[in-house]
């Protein structure tokens, strides 16, 4: 066995990549609102961007920079370094107090105010029944136990008996806990802290100002029946006709599966497009919403503070401060830029490929892989997939989301390639024109979707299609 050192040399290819290549992907796959989020925070962390105002970067050039020396509250070079570090030191990460965007405050404030204010969660909106009810201050704290120890549909996980157990003071009984849990559904929902969705039924049909002895026989008996659809089985066991049972239906059906059902505010999540396509004189264009992003540009007196302090010798600190922030400036300008022209030739070539679903609607939506995109738009497919990575489209048929535009399928009789969304609409519209008093087998819709549409897939291909549509089964879809 030989020891010592030695050298090799040997070639290989290697991809390195550079500071500006990873803000550029990390900035291409931002959202456009997480993008104004991102911009926002350059400004004010980057003295050297400014909200373009009709000028663009090129007409900022030195020689229309005002001179520092000429301005009597401009400290001068020699003095520089020590303003900045000041600057840095004062406002800790370099955040500038004041945009440069005149407007920017009053921005501010319109989306301050047009924000939806923070949503109650179900203990907090239940805590507010507390204040109107005339407890004890030991219920109150029962009260408080029992309303914080419910699940976000209004359910107790464990039973009185155990939370009794848990509770701080020992003295406290199951029954006490069922006291004061009594009075919260008196003052909330009769069915509040059931254990199940049939307690939770049977607590309001006691509440209810009609007794049906059949609808209590449901809800205690046959609950598991009524949610597969098993009428028939349910007419033997008790005697009643069908007709009678769908009347007892009707009124369970009224009922609340949730006992905190509308007791909390939700707020719908709100969606801004990435990508517009409109349809202007019969033709479709493809564009980025520009008005929600600032054109920006690198500040001139900061391009004539590097020209001042490359001038002066002994400021090499001052030189370096400039040159870093000016470079990260440009670094983002760009990566901007190049985000833009990404997206552009991306959604284009999407959309070009997508025009049968822009008439006509999802059953046009054709199969789209995105490496079929990379090859179109000259980038790797990585660079696809960060581009539609969170991002939406709006077009006439709706908001979508880009990935929703990537789907395999399948070739149908005329050649013609189906894709995936494409065969669950025309499988969702033939369950919506069935008979619903004899609902179409699994088997039966592959049949009719290979003779009426001439795409031919297995039954258990129109199941998983089914499933993933949230279509009950047949036995589940007939009615009787």
């Amino acid at each position: 066995m030989k020891l010592g050192l030695n050298q090799n040399a040997r070639m290989e290819q290697r991809l390195v990549q550079s500071p500006q290549m990873i803000q550029a992907m990390q900035i291409l796959q931002l959202s456009t609102l997480d993008l104004e989020g991102r911009v926002e925070q350059e400004l004010m962390e980057n003295p050297f961007l400014e909200v373009a105002e009709g000028a663009t970067e090129g007409q900022s050039d030195d020689s229309s920079a005002p001179n520092p020396d000429e301005n009597p509250e401009n400290p001068g070079v020699e003095g520089m370094l020590e303003v900045l570090e000041n600057y840095e030191r004062e406002l800790g990460d370099g955040r500038r107090i004041a945009s440069s965007d005149p407007e920017a405050g009053d921005r501010k404030l319109e989306a301050m105010n047009n924000t939806p204010a923070r949503t109650l969660s179900l203990g907090e909106t239940l805590h507010e029944h507390l204040t109107f009810l005339n407890f004890s201050e030991t219920d109150r704290q029962i009260a408080e136990y029992l309303i914080y120890s419910l699940d976000d549909r209004g359910y107790l996980t464990e039973t009185l008996d155990v939370l009794a157990n848990g509770y701080y003071k020992s003295t406290v009984k199951s029954a006490d806990l069922l006291d004061v849990l009594g009075v919260l559904r008196s003052a909330a929902h009769p069915a509040l802290g059931a254990m199940d969705l049939r307690e939770c039924l049977l607590l309001q049909l006691e509440e209810h100002p009609f007794w049906d002895p059949l609808v209590h026989e449901l809800v205690e008996n046959h609950l598991e029946d009524i949610t597969t659809n098993r009428l028939p089985a349910i007419t033997r066991a008790t005697g009643a006709s069908i007709e009678e049972i769908k009347d007892a239906l009707e009124m369970i059906r009224g009922l609340d599966p949730y006992p905190c059902h509308g007791q909390t505010e939700t707020t719908a999540a709100v969606i801004h497009p990435d990508i517009v396509v409109e349809e202007i004189d019969g033709a479709f264009e493809v564009r980025l919403p520009k008005q929600r992003l600032p054109d920006l540009v690198v500040s001139p007196n900061y391009k004539s503070l590097l020209r001042q302090a490359r001038e002066a010798k002994d400021n090499q600190a001052v030189q370096e401060w400039v040159k870093k922030r000016l470079e990260s400036a440009r670094w983002f300008i760009n990566a901007l830029n190049q985000r833009k022209s990404t997206m552009e030739r991306i959604a284009d070539a999407i959309f070009r490929r997508q025009t049968g679903f822009l008439k006509e609607g999802v059953s046009h939506l054709v199969p789209m892989r995105m490496q079929e995109i990379a090859d179109e738009a000259h980038v790797h497919i990585s660079t696809v997939s960060r581009a539609a990575s969170g991002k939406y489209a709006q077009t006439p048929r709706g908001i979508f989301p880009l990935k929703f535009f990537f789907t395999s399928g399948t070739v149908n009789e005329d050649g013609e390639a189906e894709s995936q969304m494409s065969i669950k609409d025309k499988l969702k519209r033939i369950v919506d024109s069935e008979d619903k008093k004899k609902p179409l087998s699994d088997e039966a819709l592959a049949g009719l979707l290979a003779a009426e549409q001439g795409v031919k897939i297995a039954r258990r291909t129109v199941t998983k299609y089914r499933r993933a549509l949230d279509i009950p089964s047949s036995s589940r879809r007939r009615e009787y």
